[in-house]
């Protein structure tokens, strides 16, 4: 039997599956992102959880076919390497990851991919209708986008095309991104930084709130649940609502996608919360015909899931080169 190992590399969690020629998964493992002390913490952990699954069903590392990898950017496709990734602690400069995985599995065939490409590779992979022109979404850690056009996934000469998160939204930097620059999407409505742009809103307006504002632990989570509840947490949410839309229409004339699947944790926890506002407001946004706009279905496995399909598929995703 043949074997294929996919792995998501997120800046909050690292996950690594194990699955047979159908895609089936056999086993998985997951831990959170290790925070350093460089990035080799980070690669060790990757081979880790390789391994843990390779042990749970018997199968030595090195009869694995191949491997696929969705990871956080930016990335080094000729290095096959993580290189200052935005949202980690700036020790950690350089991940290296197809070169240890190749070592471990005893095999060329590992496929790097941003993420966010990972994840448009599954949704079309597991898609009933398999659409040529469509973009995955992820509003978690951070915000990406994975494109397809034509049939063809843009990753960009060095993998890191998608890094929609940083189209400058506000043009007067209101907001710094954790990249350093200003006015980025993701410096706005990441799940990082939502607690910042929430307390320099508040800040500028200081409306009265029960929104533990001051708490270390305060997080986005505090404010998509006082939603209805609190009025500031409700201006809070309609502002995130007004820069999603404006994103996703940037998308859109960019790429005219017939449908936009979004995931990520924060999609995923608060679904009407993210996508009513921009289907609401999309029609005045966009001169363009407006995609479908549409939750995925594959939950928080569609990255690994996409990964898989890469190994499956020598890298493309494509079903035909099963």
């Amino acid at each position: 039997m043949a074997y294929y190992v996919g792995v998501d590399l997120g800046a909050t969690n690292v996950r690594a599956v194990l699955a047979d020629g159908t895609g089936t998964i056999l086993a998985s493992a997951h831990e959170s992102t290790p925070r350093g002390p460089t990035g080799i913490a980070v690669t060790e952990a990757v081979l880790s959880l390789i391994r843990a699954v390779c042990n749970e069903t018997g199968v030595t590392p090195g009869s694995v076919t191949a491997c696929g990898i969705g990871s956080i950017g930016p990335l080094d496709l000729a290095a096959g390497a993580v290189e200052n990734p935005a949202n980690l602690p700036d020790r950690i400069d350089r991940i290296p990851l197809t070169g240890p995985v190749s070592n471990l599995l005893q095999t060329d065939e590992v496929y790097l991919h941003n993420d966010t490409n990972a994840g448009v590779i599954g949704e079309r992979f597991h898609s009933e209708r398999n659409p040529d022109d469509m973009v995955y979404v992820t509003f978690s850690s951070g915000i990406g986008a994975g494109v397809c056009v034509d049939g063809n996934v843009i990753s960009g000469w060095d993998g890191n095309a998608g890094e929609v998160g940083h189209l400058t939204l506000d043009p007067s930097g209101f907001m710094t991104c954790g990249c350093g620059h200003e006015g980025h999407w993701e410096a706005y409505c990441s799940g990082n930084n939502i607690p910042f742009y929430t307390k320099r809103l508040h800040d500028d307006d200081p409306i009265d709130t029960v929104l533990p504002l001051e708490s270390p632990d305060f997080s986005a989570v505090d404010v998509f649940e006082h939603a209805g509840r609190d009025r500031f947490a409700d201006h809070v949410i309609e502002q995130l609502g007004h820069w999603n839309a404006m994103g996703i229409a940037n998308i859109v004339h960019a790429y005219a996608p017939l449908v936009i699947s979004v995931g990520g944790a924060v999609a995923l926890n608060n679904p009407n919360l993210v996508l009513d506002p921009i289907r609401t407001k999309l029609d005045e946004m966009v001169m363009s015909n407006i995609p479908e706009i549409t939750l995925t279905d594959l939950g928080d496995e569609v990255v690994v899931k996409g990964a898989v399909a890469s190994a499956l598929t020598g890298g493309t995703g494509d079903r035909s080169k099963l």
